[in-house]
């Protein structure tokens, strides 16, 4: 090692964490020196990234790059201003879907998808890459994104060290085991205590009065006797006439459960509701129930926060945004944190928390997936969720995720996870969802179109299935691992019928070749859009608005009226209709189908392009100001592809402007660097994948 000796750099960096570092990290910091990878597999909140900056400070010891990637834009966002703060604005770099800032940088934070795009096209800011931090590398499983993780662990360079840092899983052994099959030498870290005790508590209110009771739910790990008594005194109501209904047991109101938090000293705390609206509901409900929690003081440093992040923006996006009511919320010490709110409002939720500035933070589950925010107690609302296929109850995983943010390292000597009681909570059941073991890491491993042209370009056909080979799906299966290979074979034969690839001289077309540049969901429609010409010939606001069908995704059953702007209808109406040709196509080789062509952002983004006023965009749009921002964001992430990869220069050039024109006001005004030009690099940042915040 150059530079700095080991221990007195080790030093330094513990110098700047503020404690002694626990023996798992200790662990992880001499696999480190030894030049190994590293899987740290440890409870939210016990400082698993303390490996990461010591990896980040022994990379630039040795003069290499570190990436730092993370699933979510705004953990990239709260990174970079981590590192930015540690090693100098200068020396740290951020590249999503959106934003390209200092791409050379020596630290370069980013979303995962960015860094797999680089590793299939080589950019050149992978040269002297020495280490990859990967960041919630149990992403790995999501159904829809958990492909990109193994793709980056299979094809980071030989010599680029790894570190994954992964919640707890049951088979962290057999993923590290995997890694190293892959890559090498790599030593797992597990880690099972959490660094703060946590009490679970059942919240239980009684009818006609004011009065919350916390009844304990565990003893030595066991059902604890009152919360088993509550059971069996719930069990024997239920058997007598009338049921629950004359029982003086009741679910505390959320005024009376905050109340009951502060007066035992068990603030600040996260309400976890899994309802936009409910949580913006809860803020109102407990300013109209007179409820403050903050001094004079504390209102003034609120509100200069609040001033500061949200300066960009003028007054009259401020009024439509509803500035006054969530200002006075925040100044109360509450406040709501969810996708439907803009990323400054977040922003500034997320800044006053960790500040010590709010009590209260009611959020969607949004907030457990790794943002940094820490409380006393964490309330979980229900135990139960509204999936894809309908209401189901927490996983053991998800209680974990929530209730992992109770108890703040260095602050409280306890953390606090409460449930409120229901008619329909067991605590047993409850009690069971607490101790369960971890789940099982497991692999959503599949090829993509954008993987198998991208295989076709870089390896010889009797490689072809190198990534399927060396996958965390074959390795726990081979059984699994034929079905993949099926699957890809398929999938080139749609391609080779669609003029994308040359199965028997085993090359590309200029289709394929262009669609090895095209990251996205619907990489395929959006490839065969641009050479039949569909996106040719349109001006900047009519591009937006048929582009869109690509990137906007209905997320309720409720589907407001549609308009469609008319220029943008015989466009919408031939991507369609090629939508479909395709899907048949694919469900003729047995392919799960690209997603239909939806058109209900079509005159939002043709509006807000062409420089409409917000109020006038948001009222026509009827979606919440964060889910603007949202599809506005991955619109522009597709346009700005479309702006290098097109082969028409005038829909370049386009789309240029149209990525340029979305991104102004409300849009614009988000946490990180000033945004700098994308760099056309193949894929680069201003081509990240699938739209790496794209599921909020």
């Amino acid at each position: 090692m150059t530079g700095a000796q080991p221990a007195a750099l080790r030093d330094a960096v513990v110098d700047r964490l503020g404690f002694v570092p626990d023996p798992f990290q200790r662990r992880a910091f001499d696999a480190l020196d030894e030049g190994m990878s590293v899987l740290v597999a440890a409870p939210t909140g016990s400082g698993k990234t303390a490996v990461a900056d010591y990896a980040v400070a022994r990379t630039l010891e040795q003069g290499a790059k570190a990436f730092y990637t993370t699933p979510l834009k705004a953990l990239s966002n709260q990174k970079f201003g981590e590192l930015a703060a540690a090693y100098g604005p200068d020396r740290v770099g951020l590249l999503t879907g959106d934003v390209s800032h200092q791409p050379d940088a020596p630290i370069v934070v980013m979303t995962t998808e960015v860094l797999r795009n680089m590793l299939f096209a080589r950019a050149h800011v992978l040269a002297g890459l020495g280490l990859v931090v990967l960041d919630e590398v149990h992403y790995l499983q999501d159904p829809y994104r958990g492909s990109v993780w193994e793709e980056v662990i299979i094809l980071a360079p030989a010599d680029v060290t790894l570190v994954c840092l992964s919640a707890t899983v049951s088979n962290a052994e057999e993923f590290g085991a995997w890694i190293s099959s892959v890559r090498g030498p790599l030593q797992v870290v597990e880690e099972d205590r959490r660094p703060v005790e946590l009490r679970n508590h059942v919240a239980l209110a009684e009818k006609g009065t004011r009065r919350v009771e916390l009844l304990p739910l565990l003893e030595n790990g066991e059902l604890h006797p009152r919360a088993a008594a509550l059971d069996q005194r719930v069990a024997r109501m239920r058997r007598q006439a009338g049921g629950l209904r004359h029982s003086r047991l009741a679910t505390p109101r959320r005024t009376e459960l905050v109340e009951a938090l502060d007066d035992r000293a068990m603030l600040p705390a996260i309400v976890f509701i899994f309802s936009r609206a409910a949580c913006d509901d809860a803020v109102a409900q407990c300013l109209s129930d007179g409820l403050r929690l903050t001094t004079a003081e504390e209102r003034r440093e609120i509100r200069r926060r609040c001033e500061a992040h949200t300066e960009t923006l003028p007054d009259d996006e401020l009024r439509v945004l509803g500035y006054g009511p969530w200002l006075a919320g925040l100044e109360a010490g509450l406040a709501s944190h969810h996708a439907g709110l803009i990323p400054a409002f977040r922003e500034t939720v997320e800044d006053c928390f960790a500040a010590g500035l709010l009590r209260v933070v009611f959020a969607t589950e949004t907030l457990a997936l790794g943002i940094n925010m820490p409380a006393r107690s964490v309330v979980v609302e229900r135990l139960t969720k509204v999936r894809d296929a309908g209401r189901s109850g927490l996983t053991s995983g998800e209680y974990a995720q929530m209730t992992g943010r109770a108890g703040r390292r260095g602050l409280d000597t306890v953390g606090h996870a409460v449930v409120p009681w229901t008619a329909h909570l067991s605590a047993a059941e409850l009690a069971r969802l607490a101790t369960s073991p971890a789940p099982e890491l497991r692999s959503s491993f599949r090829p993509t179109y954008n993987l198998a042209v991208n295989l076709v370009r870089r390896y010889p056909a009797d490689q072809a299935h190198y990534v399927l080979d060396r996958s965390f799906a074959q390795f726990l299966d081979r059984r699994h691992h034929d079905a993949l290979s099926r699957r890809l074979d398929r999938t080139l034969a749609l391609l080779e019928r669609w003029g994308y690839v040359d199965r028997d001289r085993w090359h590309l077309t200029e289709q394929g070749l262009l669609l090895t540049r095209v990251y996205h969901e619907s990489d395929l429609l959006v490839a065969e859009a641009l050479s039949e010409e569909i996106l040719d010939g349109l001006d900047a606001p009519t591009l937006a608005a048929v582009v869109s069908g690509c990137t906007f995704e209905v997320r309720s059953r409720w589907r407001p009226e549609v308009r469609v702007p008319r220029p943008a209808v015989g466009p919408l109406h031939r991507l369609a209709a090629l939508a479909e040709r395709l899907r048949d196509d694919e469900a003729a080789h047995h392919l799960p189908r690209t997603r239909e062509v939806e058109d209900g952002f079509a005159d939002v983004a043709y509006r807000w392009a062409r420089g409409e006023r917000l109020e006038r965009v948001l009222e026509r749009a009827e979606l919440a100001p964060g889910d603007f921002v949202r599809n506005a964001k991955q619109l522009i992430d597709l346009l700005r592809q479309l702006a290098l990869a097109a082969p028409s220069a005038g829909t370049r050039r386009a789309a240029a402007e149209a990525a340029e024109g979305l991104q102004r006001g409300v849009v614009a005004a988000s946490a990180g660097p000033a945004l700098e030009e994308p760099i056309d690099d193949g894929p680069g940042p201003a081509a990240s994948a699938t739209g790496a915040d794209a599921r909020p």
